[in-house]
Parts: structure tokens; C-alpha cells; sequence
């Protein structure tokens, strides 16, 4: 009987990457009592939208929160450190004007990590948010490749002190979930955006893009936005205002 390289490499990633993760986190009974897919519709579109103007120099209170919520505290080692949401500056030589803002995983509709992976770990929901499927990547890192903002890294120590909503595994690649679990439960906001506004910058805004009475839909009507390197057509959830 023979057997495709695809459906090899999914067969012994579930039987080799299931050690890599934490002990006391079982993470197949948690995959089956709680499938994604299952809380995942295509009525909706999550995204965010994210304003340069409002976005304050010095502040990483939508970065630390990201880190809490998810359980990341590997910092310090820049060859390994998880860059689910980073904040980035850009200059203008000719003028010298400065831009700084988040990024993180754009969510793309058409995403390139998706289309690259051997495994189907890398894949997209119902509802637009793309992740990553631990129990069946194999740490080949294709995605990081094709990923065109670099938003996903790779775990390549032992972790410890894990979130129970956000398992990680050594030897697996991650990236910024836009808090899948925090939508799944109802709670209508990401760590990043609800940090965001602690501060009172709101310069991060989460919502459903396929729903017009959402305001994140009524700020994209009303004023226009663009999204990073448009000219890949990948139609990405993160859109920004002010961005030069």
C-alpha cells in the first residue's frame, strides 16, 4: 500500500510533536473539547484596525499584553524571542517623519503560510483568523518564509509557565492568534486592543468586518485605510489608517 509524502508527514507529525509541549498540558483531549473550527462561521470576519496617528512612541502596552494573555515570557534572546506582535518604526529618509505602529499575523484571506505548509498545519478558519495547528506541524518553517511580514517565529527552547488558552510547543511555529480564545468565549476584544485603550490611545480597534454595524466597519466607511504591501492582493484583516 502506498502513501502520500503529505499524508506521511501528518501521520508522524502527530506521533513526534505530541512530547514537545509542556507537561500537564494535554493538548489533544483540549484540541477535541474544544475544536476551533466548531466556534469558527463564515457569517463573520475578524479584524482590527489600526490607527499610526494614535499610536504612541515609548508604549508597549498592546505588546505586554499580548505576552500576558498568551503566556510568552522567553524575552531577552533576540534568536528566539516570539514575535506574535511587534511594534515597528519606519522614516522617511527624504524628510526624516517617523511612523510607529503594531504588526503582527495580517490574517490574510489568501494567506501564503497556508498555501506553503506540507502539513496543513498552517490553516485558516471559517471566520478569517489563521493558526497554527501544534499537533501536526512539523517545524519546517516554510511559513516563516512566505509570511511577506514576518509574523511568525519559531520555538526552539523549553517552555515553561504556559496559559492553558494559548499552548505552545518547542520545535513548532507560532504567531499572533488575534486571541482566538477570547472570541470564542464571547469576550469581544483582543489583549492588544483592550490594552490599548487602558491607555486611552485607542489606536487599535477589533471587530467583525463583514458586519456594518460594527465599529470597526463604520471607521472603515467613514475614513480611508490601507494595508500593508496591498500589492500581494491577500486582502489582510489588520488594516491601518495613517500609514505613509
Amino acid at each position: 500500500m502506498s502513501i502520500g509524502r503529505r499524508d506521511f508527514l501528518k501521520a508522524s507529525a502527530i506521533a513526534t510533536t505530541a512530547t514537545a509541549f509542556a507537561p500537564g498540558i494535554n493538548l489533544i483531549e483540549l484540541a477535541a473539547a474544544r475544536n476551533p473550527e466548531q466556534a469558527a462561521t463564515a457569517i463573520h470576519r475578524w479584524g482590527l484596525l489600526i490607527d499610526v496617528n494614535k499610536c504612541v512612541k515609548g508604549c508597549t502596552a498592546c505588546v505586554d499584553a499580548c505576552f500576558i494573555e498568551n503566556g510568552i515570557n522567553e524575552k531577552g534572546s533576540p534568536t528566539t524571542d516570539a514575535q506574535w506582535i511587534r511594534k515597528v518604526t519606519t522614516k522617511d529618509k527624504a524628510t526624516g517623519h517617523e511612523q510607529i505602529f503594531p504588526v503582527m499575523c495580517q490574517h490574510c484571506e489568501h494567506p501564503p503560510c497556508v498555501d506553503v505548509c506540507p502539513t496543513g498545519a498552517s490553516f485558516k478558519r471559517k471566520d478569517g483568523i489563521v493558526l497554527v495547528d501544534k499537533h501536526i506541524c512539523i517545524g519546517c518553517r516554510y511559513c516563516m518564509m512566505a509570511c511577506p511580514y514576518k509574523a511568525r517565529s519559531f520555538v526552539h527552547q523549553t517552555l515553561t509557565g504556559q496559559n492553558h488558552n494559548a499552548p505552545r510547543g518547542k520545535g513548532t511555529v507560532e504567531s499572533c492568534t488575534l486571541c482566538v480564545h477570547k472570541i470564542d468565549r464571547g469576550d469581544g476584544i483582543t489583549a492588544c486592543a483592550d490594552a490599548c485603550a487602558g491607555e486611552n490611545h485607542k489606536a487599535i480597534i477589533f471587530g467583525d468586518l463583514k458586519d456594518p454595524r460594527s465599529e470597526i466597519s463604520r471607521q472603515l466607511k467613514a475614513q480611508a485605510s490601507s494595508q500593508i504591501r496591498a500589492d500581494f492582493n491577500l486582502n489582510t484583516g489588520v488594516r491601518y489608517r495613517g500609514l505613509s
